[in-house]
């Protein structure tokens, strides 16, 4: 440990040469003369980056390039710095780790805050792209529509199917530049279902992007009176900060109906806010405030300086004060068993949530294996004096020279009975793919994953069957196509590191 806090010393005289706003500039040495001179090259991004995931890197012992001893010398760091002028290639090529799947950065961490808490510039259409056929042929169809958008005015609804984008059919090779492109406004060929064929129709719906679109994480919430029995659904599709006591809220709603059963839907939340995966386990299982809901594992040299309770988090008794929250007493139910319907587009928070609630109490997971996001994750901003945490309080404080945002895995995260072994997805109990033929109405005692999980509660065998007619081989999601949507946002920094980072990186 010595070694790396004199090289974090070492380093600080470095950084410390260049006051705040300062732009870190390198002219190489041109030894022969005959050449001519180099263009200087501003390293005030790589310098942020290479500090950051340095000293929070879940990898930073795996990635020889951010090794504390990589750099013998103040020059010799800034030529490595200096020898990838674009900070993108810059961050990935030189700083990631070869089973990284999750960290990603912004130009402007307001892009990247924003996007975190559900704040994006969307058409409100949220949708899942499968393979058909037995080429690289694609098809789009729509999970759900976000409430106050675009897609809300127009004549499109879950279940619909689209075959193309303004003429153009999708394939593998096209389908990200047609619908995440940089085109605000496009316009979806439609398709029906016919005999289990995906057919073109003469059906189009324009779509436009608009700035400032914010999802209410919170889709659903009913009480379901089944068999004479009184069941809860809650269908919630992200772990946005400040979404616990519309939570808590429903919750109530739900205890004050009697309710003896819950189903909650996680089968397209990507995740979000640890935080918040707190507040909702808490909900499920309990204010059980002794008992530990995750553990979280940082590289080892980070590891090594902390004490056990900076890496435990406990289940909660209020929702507490951040994020907007008012800190209003839970509405937990006290369950002893948990229905989750879960997919290959639930990842991190949604993950946490079953993983963490497993040593607690029965969790029955109908659906599919998810996405295996064992790991947490915290955003970073040039903000020196902070550790380059970022902090909404002081972005005053943030290098005006540099308005880059990372965020990067820093840890794994594991149950409190030490488990974290999914990184290959958690596997259903229930196995049963979402149909396009029939997706059902969210909410809708017939829709079929619900369905099921209301067979299994009942004990009631329903004269339909769950034969799945065509299960979705899905490519990506609107969700899925941006990495940073799969983020378990860790919000518990332990004080301990910030001031040991902080004081090393002054």
């Amino acid at each position: 440990m010595k070694k790396y806090f004199l090289f974090f010393l070492l380093l600080g005289l470095l950084f410390t040469t260049c006051k705040k706003g300062d732009d870190l500039v390198v002219n190489p040495i041109n030894e022969d003369t005959t050449e001519e001179p180099k263009e200087e090259v501003n390293i005030i991004v790589q310098n942020f980056m290479w500090q950051t995931m340095n000293a929070y890197y879940l990898w930073q012992g795996d990635v020889p390039d951010l090794a504390d001893n990589r750099f013998a010398t103040q020059g010799e760091y800034e030529e490595f710095l200096a020898a990838t002028p674009n900070p993108s290639e810059f961050f990935e090529k030189k700083l990631l780790h070869i089973d990284d799947r999750f960290s990603g950065y912004r130009e402007n961490y307001k892009d990247l805050t924003n996007l975190l808490a559900g704040i994006t510039k969307s058409n409100g259409l949220e949708l899942g792209l499968s393979l058909y056929g037995t080429g690289s042929d694609v098809f789009g169809f729509v999970q759900y529509i976000v409430s106050n958008s675009d897609a809300s005015t127009k004549e499109i609804a879950r279940g619909d199917i689209f075959v193309g984008v303004n003429g153009t059919s999708l394939n593998q090779d096209n389908f990200i530049n047609l619908l995440f492109g940089n085109q605000d406004t496009y316009t979806l060929n439609m398709a029906d279902i016919i005999d289990n064929t995906i057919v073109p129709n003469d059906k189009e719906v324009t779509l436009t992007k608009k700035d400032g679109l914010v999802e209410d994480p919170l889709l659903l919430s009913k009480v379901l009176e089944v068999g004479g029995q009184k069941i809860g659904y809650v269908m919630f599709n992200q772990f946005t900060g400040g979404s616990g006591e519309d939570l808590n809220t429903a919750f109530g709603e739900l205890k004050s109906a009697g309710i003896t059963d819950l189903v909650l839907d996680l089968r397209y939340n990507l995740g979000g806010k640890g935080y918040t995966a707190s507040i909702l386990a808490s909900l499920i299982y309990g204010s059980n405030t002794d008992d530990i809901f995750f553990k979280i594992r940082y590289n080892e040299k980070i590891q090594a300086t902390l004490e056990p309770s900076d890496i435990e988090d406990y289940f909660v008794a209020t929702t507490g004060s951040a994020f907007g929250n008012m800190n209003t007493a839970l509405n937990s139910l006290n369950l002893n068993r948990v229905y989750i319907l879960a997919t290959d587009s639930s990842a991190s928070a949604s993950e946490l949530v079953m993983n963490g609630l497993v040593p607690y109490l029965e969790v029955v997971h109908i659906g599919t294996t998810t996405v295996g996001k064992n790991q947490g994750s915290i955003t970073f901003v040039d903000d020196l004096e902070n550790g380059n945490f970022y902090d909404p309080d002081r972005e005053d404080k943030i290098n005006p020279n540099n308005q880059w945002g990372l965020q990067p895995i820093v840890s794994t995260v594991e149950n409190a009975a030490g488990f974290s072994d999914y990184a290959d997805g958690l596997l259903p109990d229930i196995e049963l793919e979402e149909d396009i033929a029939n997706l059902g109405i969210l909410g809708d005692i017939n829709e079929p994953l619900l369905a099921r999980a209301i067979q299994e509660i009942t004990g009631i065998s329903a004269k339909r069957g769950f034969n799945v007619q065509i299960p979705v081989n899905l490519v990506t999601s609107s969700k899925m196509a941006n990495a940073l949507n799969s983020n378990l946002i860790l919000d518990k920094i332990p004080t301990s590191l910030q001031m040991k980072f902080k004081s090393g990186m002054e």
